[in-house]
């Protein structure tokens, strides 16, 4: 029990390392729906230790507010009512310091929870921890949203450059035809959605063993790319006439130079670098303007052992669907993945915000088509 309660305590402190580094007011904006406040991360990932674990598993132990639940349940129906996602800005109360304090109470009381032997309590263990690891990446992506809507461009760390990575290797890797296998099967942790390993019959292709530029994608811009409907699915092009698109997220023209907003401040964009906060629609429309596709997410997995990936999330073509033989847990667990596979779309890989240790070849990321606040990015396959 003192490795995993090791693992635990260095989990929870990354989350609080995270937010360090922001001022008091930083932890409680909601600029959209699809961001949500630090401080609110804060306390739900501490809330879903303590309904999972402590409230189930743990004699006599006492909740530290019986207003927490509804405030920091996310969306699990079996526990119970909650507040409504758009609102949780809302919440200035509790306060910054009493959701530390929370912290320091699920803290307390998990550490004795870890010393019972209850198989059933190592399981949610390190469902939370992943939970939480997924907490963080959100975290980072939430603050640079929060961050970049300040019209002074604020600083979240001089030291974080990921806007500034670059492709390793280039050329386009074959895969030969065949009948090959997908899915999560072995030792280690995985989520439900990557269960249900099966066979699958892929078509020769060929795919980049590098991810799009900013260089290349500011050459769809030139080109008139989000002008021509030609490119674009339909919905895509009434999202970008509707949102009046016209560059990736985070892009500013000033003074008739590209520049984006990153969490070292505000910068000029370098053409060599990778390009970040891709939706599904402009990943699509750039790879039909190159005359090519992306990948679907089995020809993803099966090229994953032989390419360069993990500094972004990389759009596939494949909606976000069950593998056959997946079978959803029951309960509130059952809620985590399952009830999310409609109108969703497939990303793969890993990005350079992800936490440590919190990535694999059979991963399951999934976003509305729309979405582009993560570190988000495009490989190309050949047509």
């Amino acid at each position: 029990m003192t490795i995993l309660l090791e693992k635990y305590n260095a989990i929870r402190q990354h989350t609080e390392k995270i937010c360090s580094l922001l001022e008091t007011e930083d932890y409680v904006p909601q600029p959209a729906t699809f961001v949500s406040p630090p401080k609110w991360h804060l306390a739900h990932t501490s809330w879903f230790f303590e309904e999972f674990i402590l409230t189930k598993h743990l004699p006599n132990y006492t909740v530290f507010s019986d207003d927490f639940c509804f405030l920091f349940n996310s969306y699990y129906n079996n526990v119970g009512d909650r507040t409504f996602r758009a609102d949780r800005g809302a919440i200035t109360r509790p306060g910054v310091s009493q959701v530390y304090e929370y912290r320091k109470h699920v803290d307390k009381y998990m550490a004795l929870a870890l010393q019972l032997d209850n198989n059933e309590i190592g399981k949610l263990l390190e469902l939370g921890l992943n939970h939480e690891q997924q907490h963080q990446e959100l975290l980072l992506t939430d603050i640079k949203y929060i961050l970049s809507c300040n019209p002074t461009f604020p600083v979240y760390s001089k030291d974080v450059k990921w806007e500034s990575q670059k492709n390793e290797s280039n050329g386009f890797i074959t895969i030969p035809e065949g009948v090959y296998s997908i899915g999560f099967d072995g030792d280690g942790f995985s989520f439900d959605n990557e269960h249900g390993k099966h066979k699958t019959y892929l078509h020769e292709f060929e795919i980049n063993n590098a991810l799009v530029t900013n260089g290349e994608y500011l050459e769809f811009i030139a080109a008139g790319g989000y002008n021509d409907f030609n490119y674009w699915l339909d919905e895509g092009w009434a999202w970008v006439n509707s949102n009046n698109i016209n560059a990736p997220l985070y892009w500013h023209k000033i003074n008739d130079r590209w520049q984006h907003f990153t969490l070292s401040g505000l910068q000029e964009i370098d053409p060599d670098a990778i390009v970040n906060h891709i939706s599904f629609f402009e990943a699509s429309a750039y790879a039909e303007w190159k005359g090519m596709r992306l990948a679907t997410e089995q020809e993803w997995e099966i090229a994953s052992n032989k390419m360069n990936w993990g500094k972004r999330w990389e759009w596939t073509n494949s909606a976000y669907l069950p593998y056959p033989y997946y079978n959803k847990p029951d309960g509130a667990v059952g809620e985590y993945n399952g009830k999310f596979m409609i109108n969703q779309m497939v990303l793969r890989g890993a990005s350079c915000a992800t936490s440590p240790q919190h990535s694999r070849a059979t991963y399951r990321n999934f976003f509305h088509a729309e979405e582009r606040w993560q570190f988000n990015g495009i490989r190309l396959v050949k047509k």
